[in-house]
Order: structure tokens, then C-alpha cells, then sequence
């Protein structure tokens, strides 16, 4: 979807039906065709076929439920910006870093470093034999730079859709 909101030759044009239908999946992702249709008044049949059109083209990328982190022990978020040696290959690293279980983001950035890594892991040990063992280790990864973080005000992957 492009920025002015006409849509790209990758998603189509979202109407405000469509939209009112995204922002009530992402509230929450189990409420039923029927809810969806009574709030927006829509039969649930069209909201069906909505949804449904708006899985194909992949707007809606998936479901997924969210976990809280600390009920598992994954108490550590930590930041990696990754610098990379001369004959890296991005495809090559972000394919390495992106199977890493624990790494919950990978972004690709110009600048100082090529990669920024958003990581999760259970404590400071476990974030030294992530760094040491497993990023590191990555063919053309030069250096890293972790920063570690104290509190989180704010962790969403909702966005507007209005």
C-alpha cells in the first residue's frame, strides 16, 4: 500500500471497509465474522470474502498469538547492530540472522552498520553465547555492537489503519 493510499501493483486499494475490518483483526484476531459484520454492518458472508481477499493478496500476513515473553523467562530484549566485512552478501547474513530463534527482528540499514537485530533471550549469559556462538560467527560479520535494554514503554506491531 502506498502512502497516498491508491494501492500498488503488490496490494490492492484498501477502502474504509476494509480498513475498519484490519483494525478489528488486529485488536483481536479471533473475533468472528459475525462480530466483525455486526459492528461494521456487513453481512458476515462479505466480511468472509473480505478477509479472505485481503489473506490472498497479502495484506494479512498471518495470526499469531502473543506471548508474554517474561512467562517463558525471555527477560533480556538487547539491540545488535551488525557491521559486515567486504564481500558480504546482505541476502546471505539476513538469512543467517533471520533463522536465529532468538532474534525477533532483522532490518537491513544504511549507515554505520548494516543490520540492526532486535534480540530476546533469557539473561546476560544467554546473550553472550547468542553473540559469541551464533551471530559472530556468521560468515563476514565483522563486528557487532549490542545495547541492552532496561525498560520498554511501548512493543506493538499494530498499526494505523484509519
Amino acid at each position: 500500500m502506498s502512502k497516498n493510499g491508491k494501492g500498488t501493483p503488490e496490494f490492492p486499494r484498501l477502502d474504509e471497509t476494509d480498513r475498519k475490518i484490519l483494525a478489528l483483526l488486529q485488536e483481536n484476531a479471533r473475533i468472528s465474522n459475525a462480530e466483525i459484520g455486526r459492528r461494521i454492518e456487513l453481512a458476515a458472508s462479505a466480511v468472509h470474502h473480505r478477509i479472505r481477499k485481503l489473506e490472498e493478496s497479502g495484506v494479512i500476513r498471518g495470526y499469531e498469538a502473543r506471548i508474554d515473553p517474561r512467562a517463558l523467562d525471555f527477560d533480556l530484549v538487547s539491540f545488535v547492530r551488525v557491521q559486515t566485512g567486504p564481500g558480504a552478501r546482505a541476502s546471505e547474513i539476513t538469512q543467517a540472522l533471520a533463522g536465529i530463534s532468538e532474534v525477533q527482528e532483522v532490518h537491513r540499514v544504511v549507515g554505520e552498520d548494516c543490520f540492526f537485530v532486535k534480540v530476546r533471550v533469557r539473561d546476560p549469559d544467554a546473550l553472550a553465547h547468542l553473540l559469541d556462538h551464533q551471530i559472530q560467527t556468521i560468515p563476514n560479520v565483522a563486528s557487532t555492537r549490542t545495547t541492552i535494554v532496561l525498560t520498554t514503554a511501548k512493543e506493538s506491531r499494530t498499526l494505523p489503519v484509519d
